[in-house]
């Protein structure tokens, strides 16, 4: 009877013989990715598809180090690995443990890697990148010496400011030669010591773009003292050099607005910087010319002639009072003074001498007013209303007289 085996036997026995075939265990193959699917365990499940077949194929977690970009469906790609059978279903599939982009893919895997790179030695930093001038006189320009590049940079600075010089090196932008070239650029920019430089090219595909994606490139924008604004392409593309640069522009006529000021609105702003401060020179000279007013009229107030004046016043005011208050004492001393005098006549001895009255004095010119004053024999004079009289007194008589009544 004819030898039967099992389903397992029979899948044992493929597997040997796939396993024991060197050419199946480090086997390259190129294909479009399908299918493409990110297991939670980290293992990635898809298939590898050309015009006419296809392979299923996975990469276990333990080998994703060998994969530098993520999978996407569509993607070109070169596996390197090992075709082997998977027994329980007994299918064979390739074993990736290198995953590579082909063609233009490759490129974008070159493209991050030097990406990486360079991130990683502080080139992309911000504290690296110089800022760029607000005023230029001299715009260096490094691109093809024809091409759209260069006639928007011309175009966009003739209109915002002609009178900035704008230098040109014309370089090979792409090609073998385009690298060298564009570093010879930046140094012929250096030596002329222009104020800000632009290198750029237009648009194109990744390998059209390629040369401003090389490290010797991105070195000498890193190196150059000048400021640098990179442009190149369109606003989708980005390339090494816009990562080094001190700016990067989405397009050549972008970067040649952000490298010249717009003189037009440079004359609006210093217009307007003109009104606000004659303006403001108006309010202030306005305020000090009120100032001074207040302060002439103060001085006028203070100045010595007006003290002089103020005190003359006062002075003349004084002089006035006290003349009236002289005045007014004197007609009060000589009211009182009449008064005076009114009583004092009344008291005058001559008075009472014209009224008939004498007055008597001793020899010594006492007044006699008694009689115990004087003896018999002694002198005396006696003064009347017209002279004096001299006598002897040869008698004297008391008598007693009424004050009220004088008799």
């Amino acid at each position: 009877m004819q030898n039967v085996y099992t389903v397992t036997q029979v899948n044992s026995y493929i597997k040997n013989m796939f396993t024991q075939d060197y050419m199946l265990q480090s086997i390259m193959v190129k294909g479009e990715v399908s299918n493409c699917k990110y297991h939670s365990s980290g293992h990635i499940y898809f298939t590898l598809k050309d015009v006419k077949g296809t392979i299923a194929c996975v990469m276990f977690a333990s080998s994703r180090n060998g994969l530098r970009f993520k999978m996407t469906e569509g993607q070109q790609v070169v596996v390197n690995g090992s075709v082997d059978v998977y027994e329980r279903d007994g299918k064979y599939q390739l074993y990736a443990r290198e995953i590579q982009l082909d063609g233009a893919g490759a490129l974008y895997e070159k493209y991050e890697q030097l990406k990486r790179e360079l991130e990683e030695r502080g080139m992309f930093a911000a504290q690296y990148k110089q800022p760029i001038p607000k005023y230029i006189k001299t715009l260096g320009v490094v691109t093809a010496a024809t091409g759209a590049a260069v006639r928007d940079i011309i175009n966009i600075a003739g209109r915002r400011n002609p009178y900035v010089q704008i230098i040109l090196y014309p370089a090979v932008v792409q090609g073998e030669t385009a690298a060298p070239s564009i570093v010879n650029g930046i140094h012929a920019m250096e030596r002329l010591g222009v104020d800000t430089i632009i290198v750029g090219r237009g648009g194109g595909s990744i390998e059209d773009l390629w040369a401003f994606n090389e490290e010797i490139v991105a070195q000498a924008i890193f190196d150059c003292p000048i400021p640098i604004i990179s442009a190149v392409g369109h606003e989708t593309d980005t390339t090494i050099a816009d990562y080094v640069a001190d700016l990067r522009a989405p397009t050549p006529s972008a970067a040649a607005e952000l490298a010249i000021y717009d003189i037009e609105n440079l004359q609006d702003r210093l217009s307007e910087y003109a009104y606000t401060l004659q303006h403001m020179c108006h309010r202030v000279i306005g305020r000090y010319r009120q100032l001074t007013e207040q302060y002439n009229v103060r001085m006028r107030y203070l100045s010595p002639v007006n003290t002089i004046r103020m005190k003359r016043t006062q002075a003349l005011s004084l002089e006035e009072h006290l003349q009236n208050a002289m005045e007014s004492r004197i007609r009060d001393s000589r009211h009182r003074l009449a008064i005076y005098v009114e009583q004092m006549r009344g008291l005058s001895p001559l008075d009472k001498l014209n009224q008939g009255y004498a007055y008597a004095s001793d020899d010594k010119g006492a007044t006699l007013t008694s009689i115990d004053q004087v003896s018999v024999g002694d002198r005396m004079t006696v003064y009347v209303k017209d002279g004096r009289l001299s006598a002897h007194i040869t008698d004297k008589q008391r008598e007693e007289f009424d004050n009220e009544t004088g008799t």
